[in-house]
């Protein structure tokens, strides 16, 4: 079974890059972009942490990564790279993200997915590697500016 996972998180993994350059559904222009380090860990309720930089209008901006999840067993090391867009104020960044569309969230190693926060900011998450885990819901991935 694990390795069946594997071989489909690979499949995914690889196909993202070129679908996410060809996205006709896109919310826009790109206005920044994120790179993502972050841990997870659970047994039944899990949790994520790390950090991650900002690109945004030539400068970077470091933030937090922090989420919770239920019905989740394992342990991943991620590296997410993606893709911000409706970025119109630095303020707007922070939030807890959520999937905009589907059931998939940033520590379920599936790249290719938009995540939403309550400003309207969406992240597109491209690339995800380093991490296998079983999830079954999540409440959100909370991103803070530092």
């Amino acid at each position: 079974m694990r390795r069946h996972f594997l071989a489909l998180l690979g499949l995914v993994l690889s196909a993202a890059p070129v679908a996410a350059a060809t996205d006709p559904g896109a919310p826009g222009p790109v206005d920044a972009t994120i790179l993502i380090h972050a841990h997870a860990a659970a047994v039944g309720v899990g949790y994520t942490w790390g950090d991650g930089v900002l690109r945004y209008r030539g400068r970077s901006y470091h933030f937090t990564v922090k989420g919770v999840t239920v019905a989740d067993v394992g342990y991943a090391n991620i590296t997410g790279r993606g893709r911000v867009y409706n970025l119109h104020h630095l303020h707007d960044f922070d939030g807890t993200y959520g999937a905009a569309t589907g059931e998939a969230t940033l520590v379920n190693g599936i790249g290719g997915q938009f995540l939403k926060n309550g400003n309207g900011v969406e992240i597109r998450v491209d690339e995800v590697t380093r991490g296998a885990r079983l999830s079954g819901s999540a409440d959100g991935i909370e991103l803070r500016l530092r």
